[in-house]
């Protein structure tokens, strides 16, 4: 099976990504990102934790580990008794099925459109090292850069980064990320020393 196509399975981390179709933009206006984000807390939070994330106007990355079978058991009920691992995994796809399609509605009768707004399938990696952990956050901070939307991570605001560099409450697993690092001044100082375009890693679309 394709690294692409891994099924999401309960207590892994993955990266999930998906592209607008065509040249068509996913996100327009401040509003739509924030819209977007409301229906990922809504559709995604319940079943995943979230390390961090990146919106771009024509895509977006989402650095998350499904949650446990304890956690996700109670939301397959009353429906599956004994629910076993793949119905878990495509529980978790139905959620993000959902979350597209939702935002989709709303984003075509906002802007008169009609069909596919996202690619067939969500895509996803497993990450399944420290350091890979590490720099799927920090690609996701420098998504906008690397594709010159602006020349610093603190100049895009559809990012996770300034989440993790703030106090406010947050969905985003917050503490667990800035340990990685070894904290918020860490955190910070690593960004200023990482350079997305010439890391050997196999991230995008």
């Amino acid at each position: 099976m394709s690294a692409y196509h891994d099924p999401l399975v309960p207590g892994k981390v993955f990266h999930v990504f998906n592209h607008a179709v065509g040249d068509e933009f996913l996100f327009r206006e401040e509003g739509n990102f924030l819209y977007f984000l409301e229906k990922y807390k809504t559709h995604i939070v319940p079943v995943c934790r979230t390390f961090s994330y990146a919106l771009l106007p024509n895509h977006f990355h989402f650095g998350i580990q499904v949650r446990s079978q304890e956690e996700l058991k109670p939301l397959l009920a009353p429906k599956n008794n004994t629910p076993d691992e793949s119905d878990f995994s495509k529980y978790v796809m139905q959620q993000f099925s959902n979350l597209c399609n939702a935002y989709a509605k709303a984003y075509n009768k906002m802007y008169r459109r009609r069909g596919s707004l996202f690619i067939d399938y969500l895509r996803r990696k497993p990450v399944e090292s420290a350091t890979y952990f590490k720099h799927l956050i920090l690609y996701h901070h420098y998504n906008a850069v690397l594709h010159d939307f602006c020349p610093e991570v603190l100049d895009y605001p559809f990012t996770s980064y300034h989440t993790h560099i703030d106090k406010e409450p947050t969905f985003l697993e917050r503490d667990i990320v800035l340990s990685r690092f070894g904290g918020r001044d860490a955190f910070i100082k690593r960004h200023g020393h990482y350079n997305v375009k010439t890391e050997d890693f196999d991230f995008d679309l």
